[in-house]
């Protein structure tokens, strides 16, 4: 399959994750493939983590372990890509499919408006409930600005590495680029933190997620900016590129600083700043020091209207680019 195929397939798998999503009647019957990966992960994690072993051992297992998933799972690609073109356009369409399971346009709109719609009936109590399901803070230490500002950080994070990345992979390199990222995001998020367990066996995963997530980042801010035009006007358009500018390499993380950054100069709210983690205090400096300084759920559900911008923007430059290259 060529790019410009790619560039199909992608724009459709685009358009039918923002209508479909993750249906809950599916879900709840079949695993998601993402889980099928958090267990394969998790294998690898009780086998070769053993804390007998010394930490070059555990280091070295790690890679190893990374390199092993991330080949399986280019494998399983081209396996899955060689099935669908056996079946003509049936297969196409089966690959929009399968393109369309690793978006996570609607699912995260959804879960972050949940926030909004939780504070808004329930107070902190629901509101705390909603986005203990997006984040990984305590909840439980979050006030209601607290918790807008976690939501709000959760939309823009994620939408770098649930949508932009995966299509940017996609893109390039068809359905083994599309899973060696989600391998690979997903054992970042299980065993790229800087626990004592994970400091080491989860290095080379944590690296290799800021290299893959290198670009998706820095395109984020571009489609953000855009998607802050579109919905709130040519000033949040430049202070999100301006405070993404300033303000991106501020985050401990070298990439999730840039798309938060964006989305704080489009709302005009502070993000980041200290908050806590299993009871450990994360400290780290305010984006957008001179935004406002206390979010609230109309920034929420105003920042849910930006990404749903960007996501159009994303999905309109997919269609730009397959037509230039027909």
């Amino acid at each position: 399959m060529t790019i410009d195929e790619h560039l199909l397939v992608l724009l459709l798998a685009l358009l039918l994750d923002r209508i479909a999503g993750d249906p809950d009647w599916l879900w709840s019957r079949v695993p998601h493939p993402v889980v099928l990966f958090g267990k394969a992960i998790s294998y690898f994690d009780r086998t070769y983590n053993s804390e007998t072993l010394t930490r070059p051992e555990r280091r070295l297992n790690g890679t190893a372990s990374i390199a092993a998933l991330l080949f399986g799972s280019a494998i399983a690609g081209l396996l899955l890509h060689w099935f669908f073109e056996l079946f003509g356009i049936i297969g196409i369409v089966l690959e929009v499919v399968c393109v369309a399971i690793f978006m996570a346009q609607k699912s995260l709109a959804d879960h972050v408006s949940d926030v909004a719609d939780a504070l808004r009936a329930e107070g902190i109590a629901g509101g705390r409930r909603a986005v203990s399901r997006i984040v990984g803070r305590d909840p439980e230490t979050l006030d209601e600005p607290g918790i807008c500002r976690a939501a709000i950080e959760s939309l823009a994070e994620n939408f770098s590495d649930g949508v932009v990345a995966p299509a940017l992979w996609y893109a390039v390199l068809g359905l083994p680029g599309l899973l060696i990222y989600k391998m690979l995001n997903t054992a970042d998020s299980m065993i790229g933190h800087k626990s004592d367990r994970y400091i080491d066996f989860g290095w080379a995963s944590a690296r290799l997620d800021d290299i893959a997530n290198l670009l998706a980042a820095r395109l984020s801010i571009l489609l953000i900016a855009a998607g802050a035009w579109l919905r709130r006007g040519a000033r949040a358009c430049r202070e999100a590129v301006q405070v993404a500018i300033r303000d991106g390499g501020l985050h401990r993380s070298p990439n999730s600083g840039r798309p938060e950054a964006a989305m704080a100069g489009a709302l005009d709210v502070q993000l980041a700043g200290p908050r806590v983690y299993s009871g450990i205090v994360v400290s780290e400096p305010m984006i957008n020091g001179a935004g406002r300084d206390t979010a609230t759920v109309k920034d929420v559900e105003d920042g849910v209207l930006v990404f749903n911008g960007a996501c159009m923007i994303l999905s309109i430059s997919v269609f730009v680019a397959f037509l230039f290259l027909l």
